[in-house]
């Protein structure tokens, strides 16, 4: 591998403006087609095979008049103080708000507050649902504005009208403060490299990457129904590990240049070395992210897909225009220093890094009782971990949603927010077994009302509408679901009818109840995958199980400080948390997918370096400083552009995006300044020479796979086709940018 991306780096450095037009049409020809074939984007979720979508499916069938499916739209409407909306004036108001949404496009039905006696005790608030003919995904702009428009009529009136329901809620915008993580990762770069140009190739190699992929991934939800958020994350993931990658080739090159080398032999060895580093990390990455289609949830299919997309872009993007982009640079990227940036640290003087590392090879059993006692203490707020799916309740104080979900709990109650459908159906007619089963719901203690049964033509389906005491998201509303469902097994032994709960408060429980039994499996298969990739890397096994480990803390950990914040409050303002409940169900199965793959980038950074002075002779504690003394300065740059990158995603309005990106800079600071720069280089000097055990035997059965770039060190050693006969050079780990070439060796001397 190191052979091929070495003679792909030249040829990208030599043909350069080839491949620079290459990549500028491609970006060309995925924005036109983001522009021509886009289409909307949705937020349900919903997994096949449970019994809310059982249902839905069901009425689909058997009562399509009830559009199941279709998108809802909840509109309240409050009098002024003072008056009602029983009082004419007010009566009035409301009737022209329902008539104009009755006449607004692609809607199925109206409910008239009057006739369903959707008044609150007091009279000042009405409550009106909107059903749509078709789905979420497909409620058009148009229909949109009408809704906006019967508002407004009624605002006009003098009433306060806000409106909730997936039908209200477009496509996000990617809001100005995202470009926070940007502008700090520049600073990152500058500060790190101390060049402007230097710093300045890694942001548009990243910039020019996330916009081919963000065109390709708009242009898919011409094709598919896509979530609102897919594209927001596949850019906070594509944004950070782009240039990262770009970082790590870039600082190679130019200690390819500082040794001497011409500018397309020092672009070769660049892409050679650290760009083979580079595809394994970004491997690791895309298998988690597209792993996560194993769980079997359509949306969580689609953003793995999606995120790996944009990471597979990224990695693509670094192997061959950051070439072309460092050959029309040439050695500029060694000019442009700022005034007191060194970009490396004072003549005479260990870097920090270094400093840092033989600290904690001094006293590495202390230092790692601490850290596993810090990161333990951060985790035990994860013991208490409820997953659920947060509803308007968690939305933007300021947005309509949000508003109109408060009014609908002050005027109603918190259950008018999330009413339960109870479909009960059988072979024959189930109207009396229907009938049986709404006295029992009434006399449930978190049941507010149950409206009358309504049969389909043929009486073998019923729809009851049921709602709860409790908010959508609480959990007496989800105990009040899973009563109901135990009182439809004794309906179904006494009657032969069977009843089964759906509406999106129970689809949202259903959809927790899955990926929490789902997110175990999907662990066993990170952690496995981790210890068979890592142990291919460095021959050892030690090394992949104390990396698993770690990974296994900094999951933990994360898990516990958003537990902490976003359920139960602690530090909330500090991050603009407003409301607290529920973690996203979505979260840890993609967390723990995202963070993985973050895990094994900076585990192969920083040990393959350590690795490469051991095979060479160095003592185990002088090879874990030698690692630290070339990595740890770019990695701990990449980590905090990470960081940056992902907290610039917390000022979003959207709750999953703000959740996320907490979470992903959460993970990022404990993996790579806790796990990766602490853990890691305390356990491998207590290992010491047991750290690169491998038996024989199973040093002949794994394959070679060629990171460290030995056949690439065997061409360089017989003839350079540049002619240059220099030392070997490993792929180490790309922070390697600050040191001499040495030659690399496949295998600890225990697995020769």
């Amino acid at each position: 591998m190191a052979t091929f991306l070495y003679r792909l780096g030249r040829l990208s450095y030599r043909r350069r403006r080839l491949v620079a037009l290459l990549w500028a049409a491609l970006l060309i020809l995925f924005g036109v087609g983001a522009a021509v074939l886009h289409g909307p984007t949705s937020n349900d979720f919903s997994i096949p095979g449970t019994e809310a979508q059982r249902a839905i499916d069901l009425l689909k069938d058997r009562m399509p008049q009830a559009s199941a499916d279709g998108a809802t739209a909840r509109v309240v409407l409050r009098a002024p103080a003072g008056h009602t909306l029983a009082e004419p004036a007010g009566k009035a108001a409301v009737e022209q708000v329902v008539g104009k949404l009755r006449t607004a496009p692609q809607v199925a039905s109206v409910v008239d507050p009057y006739q369903a006696r959707a008044l609150s005790p007091d009279q000042r608030t009405a409550l009106t649902q909107v059903t749509y003919k078709v789905t979420p995904v497909g409620v058009k702009q148009a229909s949109r504005d009408a809704l906006d428009s019967a508002a407004a009529s009624g605002r006009a009136a003098g009433l306060t009208v806000e409106m909730g329901g997936n039908a209200t809620q477009g496509m996000p915008e990617q809001g100005a403060s995202e470009l926070i993580g940007l502008g700090i990762a520049a600073v990152v770069l500058v500060i790190t490299l101390g060049s402007l140009v230097a710093a300045g190739l890694p942001l548009l190699n990243a910039i020019l990457g996330v916009a081919i992929a963000m065109a390709g991934i708009t242009a898919a939800t011409g094709f598919i129904d896509m979530s609102s958020t897919t594209s927001t994350l596949a850019l906070m993931l594509g944004l950070a590990v782009a240039i990262d990658y770009a970082l790590f080739i870039t600082s190679r090159y130019r200690h390819e240049l500082q040794e001497g080398r011409s500018g397309e032999e020092a672009a070769g060895r660049a892409v050679g070395t650290a760009g083979s580093a580079v595809v394994f990390a970004g491997l690791t990455v895309v298998i988690a992210l597209v792993g996560l289609g194993v769980v079997g949830i359509p949306i969580l299919t689609e953003m793995g897909v999606a995120a790996g997309f944009a990471v597979v872009v990224a990695v693509l993007i670094a192997l061959s225009l950051l070439p072309a982009l460092l050959g029309f640079a040439g050695r500029q990227v060694l000019g442009g220093r700022i005034p007191g940036l060194r970009g490396g640290p004072k003549p005479g003087r260990a870097a920090a890094g270094e400093r840092w590392s033989r600290f904690v090879v001094r006293r590495p059993l202390a230092v790692l009782l601490f850290s596993i006692v810090g990161l333990g203490v951060l985790a035990l707020p994860a013991l208490d971990l409820r997953l659920g799916m947060p509803g308007e309740e968690a939305s933007s104080p300021s947005s309509t949603q949000y508003k109109a979900y408060q009014m609908v709990s002050e005027g109603f109650g918190p259950g008018f927010n999330g009413p339960l459908m109870v479909v009960v159906h059988g072979s024959g007619d189930v109207t009396k077994a229907a009938g049986r089963l709404s006295g029992q719901l009434k006399g449930m203690p978190d049941v507010a009302s149950v409206t009358p049964p309504v049969p389909n033509r043929e009486r073998d389906t019923v729809l009851l509408s049921v709602v709860p005491k409790s908010g959508p998201s609480s959990k007496q509303t989800e105990d009040l679901v899973s009563a109901i469902r135990h009182e439809s097994h004794g309906l179904k032994a006494q009657t032969g009818a069977e009843a089964m709960v759906t509406g999106q408060t129970a689809i949202g429980i259903d959809v927790s109840a899955k990926l929490g039994s789902a997110l175990p499996p999907y662990l066993a298969l990170v952690v496995g995958l981790a210890f068979i990739l890592l142990m291919l890397v460095f021959r050892s096994l030690l090394v992949p199980l104390k990396a698993t480990l770690g990974f296994l803390l900094t999951v933990a950990a994360t898990f516990g400080v958003v537990v902490a914040v976003f359920q139960k409050g602690w530090g909330a303002s500090l991050v603009g948390v407003d409301t607290t409940g529920p973690i996203m169900s979505l979260m840890p199965i993609f967390l723990i997918g995202v963070v993985f793959g973050l895990a094994m980038d900076y585990q192969v950074f920083l040990v393959t370096r350590m690795r490469e002075e051991f095979v060479h002779g160095a003592e185990p504690r002088d090879a874990v400083v030698a690692g630290f003394r070339h990595g740890a300065r770019v990695v701990a740059a990449a980590a905090v552009i990470m960081m940056a990158v992902f907290a610039g995603f917390i000022s979003n309005e959207q709750s999953m995006i703000k959740l996320m990106g907490f979470a992903l800079a959460a993970g990022v600071f404990f993996d790579a300044f806790v796990v990766r720069m602490t853990v890691v280089p305390a356990v491998m000097a207590l290992f010491g020479r047991s750290a690169w055990w491998l038996p024989r035997w199973l040093a002949r059965v794994l394959p070679n796979v060629d990171v460290e770039g030995e056949k690439l060190r065997h061409l360089l050693d017989d003839g350079s086709p540049s002619g240059e006969r220099r030392e070997a050079v490993t792929v180490g780990s790309p922070g390697s940018a600050g040191s001499a070439g040495s030659s690399g060796t496949s295998g600890p001397p225990s697995g020769r």
